[in-house]
């Protein structure tokens, strides 16, 4: 989120640096002094002279006739940053965004807005644009993330429009951040190009995951769902090449109206079909975006699918297929879907609520996203 610079956010103290630009926070000014043009110093404690050479300064609190080329006070909603994040500062819309941040598990990197699907449930909208600029300021960033960083991922829109460029990111993360899992969220349709699937597997990134929706068994479910006829086809096809080039593929399916009644069906086509995934993800509804103005058709109380939730768990996991639930509270899942729960909510959109208080299962609980303050389960309660 940009913080704009106005009240209550930052003051500039000068604007010789007009164009957007991104830097990494630094806390100790006396070290890789060779690294300072790339690098932000964050000022906790201003005193009367500050090292020269940073790309800008941000003081804790105002400070009166303290020369600096690029001074800026920061915001107090943003006193988390610490050395290692990277931010954008915005000099024109007088703004300033937290780009990554080194003590999150949860740093996920927006490549495109543009998408060939228009999902009933989407979280983040398509939008036909001109956004190169994201993937501009991508290559800036990665390599001033930490290399121990343990996962980051990729989302849009579709990164697979991207073509060429996609695969050079790619490239980019295998070369800056070799320890670094990446995760790619993708419809799959661009990887219907054996071609395409063929170049990206050719990179041999030692930890990369596609996570693909497929939304049923049934391929003009599938294309309601994603607003797109023939994406059906296209998706699998796209799942086949990947897996034959060498790359790993997660399914990921998003419980909702529109989808919850063949689950079941689902887990036995994905075992008999699709047997060779390296993961299954059965997800719960994000209230935001479509899937925010369309929750009178898509909202569903998990409670009333806990029967075929399960029958699809025990299905994918005999075939010895890994599987896993996202976006569950513990409360709303019958005793046996426990262990499949992981935590997996990002955790800038994970809340709990009043109810909550007191659970013995909070620590495991995966808890809620901030949008089920419009709809939630009848079934939440604490365990004690």
């Amino acid at each position: 989120m940009a913080l704009p610079l106005s009240s209550p956010g930052l003051r500039p103290l000068s604007e010789s640096s007009p164009r957007p630009f991104v830097g990494r926070i630094r806390e100790t000014p006396d070290t890789d002094v060779t690294e300072r043009d790339r690098e932000i110093l964050l000022v906790r404690e201003p005193a009367a002279y500050l090292p020269h050479g940073f790309r800008a300064y941000l003081l804790s609190r105002p400070v009166v006739d303290l020369p600096l080329p690029d001074g800026y006070v920061l915001p107090p909603e943003m006193h988390y940053l610490v050395e290692g994040d990277v931010v954008r500062v915005d000099p024109v819309r007088r703004t300033l965004t937290a780009l990554y941040r080194r003590a999150s598990h949860s740093n996920t990197f927006l490549v495109t807005e543009r998408c060939d699907n228009y999902c009933l449930m989407c979280s983040q909208p398509p939008r036909k644009q001109d956004d190169s600029w994201l993937l501009d300021e991508l290559e800036e960033v990665i390599p001033l993330v930490s290399p121990e960083t343990r996962e980051v991922g990729i989302t849009g829109g579709e990164p697979g429009l991207l073509g060429g460029r996609f695969l050079q990111l790619v490239e980019r993360l295998h070369h800056h951040l070799p320890r670094t899992a990446v995760h790619v969220l993708s419809n799959g349709r661009s990887f219907s190009e054996p071609a395409f699937a063929r170049d990206l597997g050719r990179i041999r990134h030692p930890d990369l995951m596609m996570g693909i929706p497929l939304y049923s068994d049934l391929p003009e479910e599938h294309d309601h769902v994603v607003q797109a006829h023939g994406a059906f086809d296209e998706t699998v096809r796209g799942i086949l090449n990947l897996k034959r080039a060498g790359v790993r593929v997660e399914l990921r399916f998003v419980i909702h109206a529109q989808t919850w009644a063949r689950l079941p069906e689902f887990a036995r086509f994905v075992a008999r079909n699709l047997l060779f995934v390296d993961h299954v993800a059965l997800m719960g509804l994000e209230l935001m975006g479509f899937a925010k103005t369309n929750h009178q058709r898509l909202w569903v109380d998990p409670l009333d699918y806990q029967q075929q939730l399960a029958s699809a768990v025990q299905t994918l996991e005999l075939a010895g297929l890994q599987v896993s639930i996202y976006n569950h509270p513990l409360c709303v899942l019958p005793a046996s879907l426990h262990p499949f729960s992981r935590k997996s909510i990002s955790d800038w959109k994970n809340i709990y609520f009043p109810e909550c208080g007191g659970c013995t299962q909070m620590e495991s609980c995966g808890g809620f996203f901030a949008s089920s303050t419009l709809k939630r389960s009848r079934g939440i309660a604490p365990f004690l």
